[in-house]
């Protein structure tokens, strides 16, 4: 049976309509995780020798702030980490036993990237204990220990995938751990290190984390076992309706009624308000930059990179997935006389506006002085004349439809937020970066500024002619792109 489900999750991939884009952004996450493997690898041998040089006992020091990288570990996953999909519903009516079904999926998810990452670390780490002479069988159940962890939180982010808000829970959880440690108001590292120095030092306590990954993984399977029927956690959730008119949009015509259902998706549906949530994230990404709190961003041409996320985080988040907002029904939008034009102006006005808003809340950054806040204006010209652009292009070839009510069901897609947004925009900053960097370089950090700038201008003024040119390649791209919303699977 295992096997006719591992041939149907192959065709599935091949089959898709998204086959060509899918492949090309995993091969490119395929670079990217070879990165943090080595990374990993890195770390896992050279952190012994740098704790020793340091003059700190390796492990007690590892044992010290390991609960630091579990709680990073989850807070990841709960950003990136993308639930196993498979199609459930055609499944039921099959003799196949649902214990089956539910075994399988959960069995994907172990053999993801985010569990097996751990161990390039674990491995070497543990393999340099041994040399180094520590006892071999506290280092083998310290290992074992210590991966259940990170098991335990591969099936706590399954059963809190479906829940709102809890990745800047954990995030605000994790800055208030660290900053009261940093100020030694509160240390909670007192409280989990004998517990990680226990499980090193005897040979009985690292069956706790085993005994409650196999416990969490019992409560995971009887969660999905009670939710999977048509008319339980498979069934579509169905809101209570509410009418708003938002009548003072009329005045603006056709981009005004697409403005409207825009504003409406987005205050209605999680994917949405989470895409919301993400962007104000990115206003404090700043921080990073403007207080030298990370030695390598303390570059000056770094610094227009920050403006660019700052002032954008709505633009890159929300921009990057038109028009996949609107797959349920875009079908029957291609079926009405409507203008792509009117249509794509008013997701750049509602991006615009955004960022508009966004770089006026961001003044706050007037305490590290004008030269930062300028940056961050230069920023937010640039993503107006050029990234909206761009990121609508982009959209074009973006073939991905998007769950609205996603979290909602049992086994359904339920990120808010997925890596490859990312990565597409990753184009869209090198060029700033690049300008400022040969701006400051032949004359001042103020010529670089002016040549993004200029360049964001230069973008806007050319408006018309880019949206020809956008317009056209939607209009070859339609029906390929209404074939790839049809897929439910």
């Amino acid at each position: 049976m295992i096997q006719k489900f591992l041939y149907l999750e192959w065709k599935a991939f091949f089959r898709s309509a998204s086959f060509a884009t899918n492949l090309a952004l995993k091969i490119l996450m395929g670079f990217f995780a070879i990165y943090f493997i080595l990374i990993f690898l890195a770390l896992g041998i050279g952190v012994f020798y740098i704790l020793k040089k340091s003059n700190l006992d390796p492990i007690v020091t590892v044992n010290k702030f390991i609960i630091y990288y579990i709680i990073v570990d989850l807070i990841i996953r709960l950003l990136l980490q993308k639930i196993p999909v498979m199609n459930i519903r055609p499944l039921l009516i099959l003799p196949i036993k649902k214990s089956t079904i539910i075994h399988f999926s959960l069995g994907k998810t172990a053999l993801s990237f985010f569990n097996l990452v751990h161990g390039f670390f674990l491995i070497p780490f543990s393999v340099v204990l041994i040399i180094e002479g520590y006892d071999v069988l506290s280092v083998l159940l310290w290992f074992t220990a210590i991966f259940s962890l990170m098991y335990i939180n591969n099936f706590i982010n399954i059963l809190l995938s479906n829940k709102d808000n809890l990745f800047a829970i954990f995030l605000a959880m994790a800055a208030i751990l660290g900053g009261f440690q940093y100020y030694e108001l509160f240390n909670i590292t007192d409280y989990t290190a004998p517990f990680f120095d226990a499980i090193f030092n005897t040979y009985w306590a690292f069956a706790i984390p085993v005994l409650a990954l196999i416990a969490l993984y019992y409560v995971t399977f009887q969660y999905f076992k009670n939710n999977l029927y048509l008319d339980a956690g498979l069934s579509n959730k169905h809101d209570i309706a509410k009418t708003e008119d938002l009548t003072w949009l009329n005045q603006f015509g056709t981009i005004g009624t697409f403005l409207k259902n825009d504003i409406k998706l987005i205050k209605r549906n999680k994917r949405s308000k989470t895409t919301v949530g993400l962007s104000i994230m990115f206003l404090f990404y700043g921080f990073l930059f403007f207080t030298n709190g990370i030695e390598a961003y303390n570059n000056p041409v770094m610094h227009i990179f920050a403006g660019i996320f700052v002032s954008g985080g709505f633009l890159i988040t929300f921009g990057q997935f038109v028009p996949s907002w609107d797959s349920a029904y875009y079908q029957l939008m291609m079926t009405q006389n409507i203008p792509y034009k009117g249509y794509l102006s008013s997701k750049w006005w509602l991006m615009v506006i955004a960022t508009v808003v966004t770089t006026t809340i961001a003044s706050f950054y007037l305490y590290f002085g004008w030269q930062v806040y300028l940056t961050i204006v230069v920023g937010a010209i640039y993503n107006i004349g050029v990234n909206s652009h761009l990121v609508l292009l982009g959209g074009a070839y973006t073939k991905t439809p998007i769950d609205l009510s996603s979290g909602k069901g049992a086994f359904g897609d339920k990120k808010a937020f997925n890596v490859k947004t990312m990565l597409i925009s990753l184009p869209q900053l090198g060029l700033p970066v690049l300008l400022y960097w040969a701006g400051s370089s032949l004359a001042n950090a103020n010529v670089g500024l002016a040549l993004v700038a200029g360049v964001g201008v230069i973008g806007f003024a050319f408006k018309d002619k880019a949206f020809s040119l956008i317009e056209k390649i939607y209009k070859s791209e339609k029906y390929a792109t209404i074939a790839a919303y049809k897929q439910k699977s």
